[in-house]
């Protein structure tokens, strides 16, 4: 599958329209974007059934300021509609590899879970 250009209006359908999403948030003039960009690349070509969509932080801010980037390259997952993973810097290939896998390695029903979870535990504060 081609890298998708995720905009301010696909953002919402391409997370709820696929199991995972890999977002690479990226600006052309970042050096380490540039970087990145063949791994990211490479990485797409090697996972078809994810997919993988580029953000550009120059072009949409709104949605740099509401993942809160600060650094560029940034990489975020999502899987099944919850992000899993976001780390700023580029990754080598070797790195990338390991943090797909380990997405994929999930479990869902788990991570569901833990959130429920925190978000009880939250409401539990006001009462403290």
């Amino acid at each position: 599958m081609p890298l998708l250009e995720i905009t301010q209006h696909n953002f919402e359908a391409v997370i709820a329209g696929n199991e995972m999403v890999v977002l690479d948030f990226w600006a052309p003039w970042c050096a380490p974007c540039k970087a990145f960009a063949p791994v990211f690349e490479a990485a797409a070509e090697k996972y078809p059934d994810m997919v993988f969509g580029k953000i550009n932080t120059d072009v949409e801010q709104e949605l740099g300021s509401i993942f809160q980037i600060r650094s560029i390259p940034t990489l975020t997952i999502f899987r099944q509609q919850i992000g899993i993973f976001s780390q700023a810097g580029s990754l080598p290939a070797s790195a990338l590899e390991q943090v797909l896998q380990q997405a994929l390695a999930l479990d869902m029903d788990q991570v569901r879970a833990e959130i429920a979870e925190q978000q009880d535990g939250e409401g539990d504060l006001g009462a403290v």
